[in-house]
């Protein structure tokens, strides 16, 4: 991706964020605040897969879906905060991210309604298994999406992963990325939702597959 798409992508993703908190604070300073706490996070140099393009993406994908999801604003919070923190070796990410889009949402005056939604979206993306909620369903199939990218998008979403996980040598980090595909090969279904299931649910079987049994 070139510096100028970087740019493009960053503009329009601090432009729905600042829509979004405008709709619950005249506090632009604070949204400002917060996006800048963000842009770090997703910034950060150890990221190469959770990173900015990975909200865009996401946001593309989600938007596609946006007629059927019932709290839009719940979902772009989530948006926001579900990778705000991520380090690779911890297992508490989710529940970190969760707590940190709490804490923001409430001084920003979000409702609670709101910020429990989000929270569970945000949850939920530990596992991706399915939920009684849809909006929840929607948002973990949106973010699995990668999962049924062309071959060649999904060998470079691999290796970014692999990147992200340069800590740990070969000997570590492939069986337990090995188990990580096993799981998902194991599902009945990876995507919850009929939209995403018949998009991307064959693709991703083949990519995961070919990644388990070849290695990237």
């Amino acid at each position: 991706m070139t510096a100028e798409n970087i740019k493009v992508h960053s503009a329009l993703l601090k432009g729905i964020w600042m829509k979004l908190c405008g709709t619950y604070t005249t506090d632009t300073h604070k949204a400002h605040h917060l996006w800048d706490e963000l842009q770090a996070a997703y910034g950060e140099k150890h990221r190469h897969y959770h990173n900015s393009d990975h909200l865009n993406h996401l946001l593309v994908e989600l938007d596609g879906v946006r007629s059927m999801i019932r709290n839009w604003d719940a979902v772009l919070w989530a948006l926001f905060y579900h990778d705000a923190v991520y380090r690779v070796a911890r297992n508490d990410n989710e529940e970190r991210s969760a707590a940190l889009a709490a804490t923001r949402m409430k001084d920003m005056g979000v409702a609670a309604a709101v910020i429990e939604k989000c929270t569970a979206i945000i949850l939920a993306t530990w596992a991706h298994e399915p939920h009684t909620d849809e909006d929840v369903n929607l948002f973990t199939d949106a973010d699995l999406a990668i999962l049924g990218a062309s071959p060649e998008l999904y060998t470079a979403y691999a290796h970014q992963v692999r990147r992200e996980y340069s800590i740990y040598p070969d000997l570590l980090y492939r069986p337990g990325r090995k188990k990580v595909l096993q799981h998902f090969l194991d599902m009945q279904r990876i995507f919850k939702t009929e939209y995403f299931h018949s998009r991307y649910e064959q693709q991703a079987r083949t990519n995961l597959s070919y990644e388990l049994n070849n290695g990237v």
